[in-house]
């Protein structure tokens, strides 16, 4: 969208006002000093005015309120939280009413759990003329684990949709919602401003965040919740100070306000404890005139990762493409990874270079917004997925491995006009009623990709 401004860094100090209200920041008071000598008091004006949070009057009546992502004594590298000041705070509305949740659920037990290799065929989008389905109503969760009220767990959702909100947002109280989209960009207005998010780009809409979504036709996309902990970039070790996804790339929005009253009611919607909660309040929610702090909405593009691979042999682990991680409590193990498979070079020697074998003690989901991935050309399609559960066998299909065992080890280009990725969980993840069934894109012929794999053996080799 034309116009659109951001601010860029992760996890920084931000501050912004909407330019229509110069000043919207509370500055604080100015301080006097007096000097005393024999004959003379002279009274000196600071020039520099005190920061202030919360004064008695905000500049332009607007009211003062925190938004805190994390506990108050959480140490300063951790500690989350903005400032907002807005036309009307949000505690002004009618009480809550829970509602139809719909496909969306935290329901881990609703069938048999499935260890075998799953697989979907992309996800169908209801067409306007069947159906007008908003982000909210268009939001089905395929798989998750864990408790969002002990707040340890994971969700993966599936969103498709052909309507705009209108006079309707979304606040996850449970956890934030890391979105890649797949099909068509979405317009998200937030209380920070506004993010147009394009297929090839995520954002992420933290705990507590309310925003609405504008589409422009069939959109497709993935979504990855995650419960008691914040998306932060990976440690980077050896690799040095700099790779991977780098700070400045990502862009935070600047402020934007409506000042609209919605006589018919404008409707706020809460996930909250893995069910779905609607109030109705008479203005917008999106009045916020001015904020700051490290607690924001962010956007990243994917063509912005800096690659690391293998320049001699072998083929490193996919953790070298880690671009977000939500730690758990155990050093090294993630709730949730969000991994990329981007265009770059192959080079290693002696080397089968496509994905190994594996079996894994994570859960590895994946999804592909647009090509080819390179372990299945066939089958996997954009807007599909799949899931590999905790220690299920996975790897290349009989046609990939074949290829590349015969291949010519030349400098190649590997994904060109392809971005696959991973959202990788410590997790045992249940497959949902929705995802096995309800849905009808399971590809129940998925294992047989494998089974013309023959043995090479040969004890005289």
């Amino acid at each position: 969208m034309a116009g659109l401004k951001y601010m860029s860094g992760f996890g920084n100090e931000f501050s912004s006002e909407d330019p229509r209200c110069p000043g919207s920041l509370p500055e604080g008071q100015v301080t006097h000093t007096h000097i005393h000598t024999r004959k003379l008091i002279f009274t000196f004006i600071h020039c520099v005015i005190s920061i202030q949070n919360n004064p008695q009057v905000c500049p332009y009546g607007l009211y003062a309120e925190q938004l805190s992502g994390s506990a108050f004594t959480c140490p300063r590298p951790t500690n989350k939280r903005s400032w907002l000041y807005r036309i009307l705070p949000s505690v002004k509305h009618k009480p809550f009413i829970a509602m139809s949740c719909g496909d969306v659920t935290e329901n881990w037990n609703e069938v048999e759990p499935d260890p075998n290799q799953l697989r979907w065929l992309p996800f169908n989008i209801p067409r306007p003329t069947e159906k007008r389905v908003d982000f909210v109503t268009g939001l089905h969760t395929v798989c998750g684990a864990g408790d969002a009220k002990s707040r340890n767990g994971i969700g993966i959702h599936i969103y498709t949709c052909n309507s705009s909100m209108v006079d309707r947002c979304f606040n996850n109280s449970d956890g934030d919602f890391l979105i890649v989209p797949q099909q068509g960009e979405i317009l998200i207005t937030t209380e920070f401003g506004k993010m147009m998010v394009e297929p090839n780009e995520i954002c992420v809409i933290q705990q507590g965040m309310r925003f609405s979504v504008e589409v422009f036709g069939e959109t497709r996309g993935y979504i990855l919740e995650v419960y008691g902990a914040h998306f932060e970039l990976p440690d980077l070790g050896p690799i040095g100070a700099n790779g991977l996804a780098n700070p400045r790339d990502f862009l935070c929005p600047v402020a934007w306000y409506e000042d609209r009253t919605v006589s018919t009611g404008y409707t706020v919607i809460n996930k909250y404890q893995g069910k779905l909660f609607a109030c109705q309040q008479d203005f917008s929610p999106f009045n916020v005139v001015a904020w700051h702090g490290n607690y924001t909405p962010y956007k990243y593009s994917l063509d912005n990762f800096m690659v690391i691979n293998c320049v001699a042999f072998d083929h490193a682990d996919p953790s070298i493409f880690t671009v977000l991680t939500a730690k758990s409590t155990k050093p090294g193990v993630a709730i949730a990874d969000f991994v990329i498979f981007p265009p770059r070079w192959g080079v290693a020697d002696h080397t089968f270079r496509p994905p190994y074998y594996h079996r894994n003690c994570m859960s590895e989901f994946m999804g592909l917004i647009k090509g080819h991935y390179e372990a299945k050309e066939e089958g996997f399609q954009p807007g599909g997925a799949s899931l590999h559960s905790i220690m299920t066998p996975h790897g290349p299909d009989t046609g990939c491995f074949e290829k590349n065992t015969a291949a010519a080890l030349q400098p190649e280009r590997v994904a060109d006009g392809t971005m696959a990725f991973m959202f990788e969980s410590s997790f045992s993840m249940a497959v949902t009623k929705w995802g096995l069934q309800t849905c009808q894109r399971l590809d129940k012929n998925y294992y047989q990709c494998w089974e013309t794999l023959r043995k090479h053996f040969n004890p005289k080799w």
